[in-house]
C-alpha cells in the first residue's frame, strides 16, 4: 500500500469514526427538578399573552422579578431565590422557548416584554424590581425604559442588549443559527452541545456538574425546543430592541450592573456601555467569574442583590 493510499484510508477511518460519534445516541437527561422541592418551591403555570408560562413565587415584601438568559430557566436562580425571599416577594419565570414554558416555533424576542408585564399584571403586581441575566438583562432594560412607573430598581447581570447582533455572538450561537446548525441540532448530540456551552459560560469547569448539565439538557430535549431557539436567534438582528442604546438612556430606575470579569460570551467592557447609557448606574466586576455569576458566585451575588434592593 502506498503512503498516499494509507493516508487516505486513515482519513476515511477518522471521518467514519467522527460520523459514528455524531450519530450515536447519547444518554438522555436524568431526573430533574428536585431542587424546587428542596427550596420549598412549587412550579405554577398560567397563560400569558397566549402562551403557557411556568413560574415560581416565594417570600413576602417588595416584589423582585428574576429573568433568566438564553438557554436557561428558573433553575439558574436556585441559590438566589431562597436568600432574596427572606425580605422580598420573589417571582421567577421560564421565558417562552425555555424551561417548561411553551416553545412556539415562531418565537420572537418581541414577546418577552409582553410576557413580563402580563405575568406581573396577572399576579396583581403594580411595581417590581427587575433582575435580568444575559438576554433577560436586555428584556429587563426595555421594560424599565418603556414602563418606568412599574419598575422600582434594575439589576443587570452580564446583560445582552448591546451584543444582540449576529457578529457579536459567541461562535457556538452563530453555529446553531447557521444552516450547519440546522443539521447538527437534528443529531442525537444535544448533551454534547449543552456541556460545551456550559463550559464556555463558566469560568470554573468544576461547576459544570452532571446534575447541572441534566437541568439544562432536559428542556432542550423537549419537542420544538431547538426550532424555537433557532427562530429566536434568527430574529436577534439589527431590528431587535433597536436602537438599544437609546432605550437604555431612558431608564430612570436605580441600576446596578454586575459582570463576571472572565465572561467569554459578553465581554466585560459591555458593562461600561450600560453604565454610560443608564443615568446613575453603578458597576461591580466579579473576579474569577464567567458569564453566570448567579450560579458561579451565588453567595456574593445574593449579597449584592440584597444590599442594592434594600437601599433607602
Amino acid at each position: 500500500m502506498t503512503r498516499r493510499r494509507a493516508l487516505a484510508l486513515l482519513g476515511s477511518i477518522a471521518s467514519a469514526a467522527a460520523a459514528s460519534a455524531l450519530l450515536w445516541p447519547e444518554r438522555p437527561a436524568g431526573p430533574t427538578g428536585a431542587w424546587l422541592a428542596d427550596a420549598g418551591l412549587t412550579a405554577r403555570f398560567d397563560s400569558i399573552a397566549g402562551l403557557r408560562i411556568r413560574y415560581v413565587r416565594a417570600g413576602t415584601g417588595p416584589t423582585v422579578l428574576l429573568i433568566h438568559g438564553l438557554g436557561s430557566s428558573i433553575y439558574t436562580w436556585k441559590e438566589i431565590i431562597p436568600v432574596l425571599a427572606r425580605d422580598h416577594d420573589v417571582v421567577a419565570l421560564d421565558l417562552p422557548g425555555f424551561g417548561r414554558s411553551d416553545q412556539p416555533p415562531d418565537l420572537s424576542i418581541a414577546v418577552y416584554p409582553a410576557t413580563i408585564l402580563g405575568l406581573l399584571d396577572r399576579l396583581g403586581i403594580a411595581r417590581a424590581s427587575l433582575v435580568g441575566h444575559s438576554l433577560g438583562g436586555a428584556v429587563a432594560t426595555i421594560v424599565a425604559a418603556r414602563h418606568p412607573a412599574g419598575v422600582d430598581r434594575l439589576v443587570l447581570l452580564d446583560a445582552a442588549g448591546f451584543s444582540l447582533g449576529p457578529s457579536d455572538r459567541p461562535w457556538l450561537l452563530r453555529l446553531l443559527a447557521s444552516d450547519v446548525g440546522r443539521v447538527l441540532t437534528r443529531l442525537p448530540r444535544r448533551r454534547f452541545f449543552v456541556t460545551l456551552g456550559l463550559r464556555q459560560v463558566f469560568y470554573d469547569d468544576r461547576k459544570v456538574t452532571a446534575d447541572r448539565v441534566d437541568e439544562y439538557l432536559a428542556p432542550v430535549e423537549r419537542p420544538g425546543a431547538t426550532e424555537a431557539l433557532r427562530s429566536l436567534l434568527s430574529g436577534l438582528g439589527a431590528g431587535a430592541f433597536m436602537p438599544f442604546e437609546d432605550a437604555a438612556k431612558q431608564v430612570r430606575a436605580p441600576t446596578l450592573v454586575v459582570w463576571g470579569q472572565e465572561d467569554e460570551w459578553i465581554p466585560a467592557h459591555d458593562a461600561d456601555r450600560f453604565v454610560t447609557a443608564i443615568p446613575g448606574a453603578r458597576k461591580v466586576l466579579l473576579g474569577a467569574c464567567g458569564h453566570m455569576p448567579q450560579e458561579e458566585l451565588p453567595a456574593q451575588v445574593s449579597r449584592l442583590l440584597s444590599e442594592f434592593l434594600t437601599l433607602s
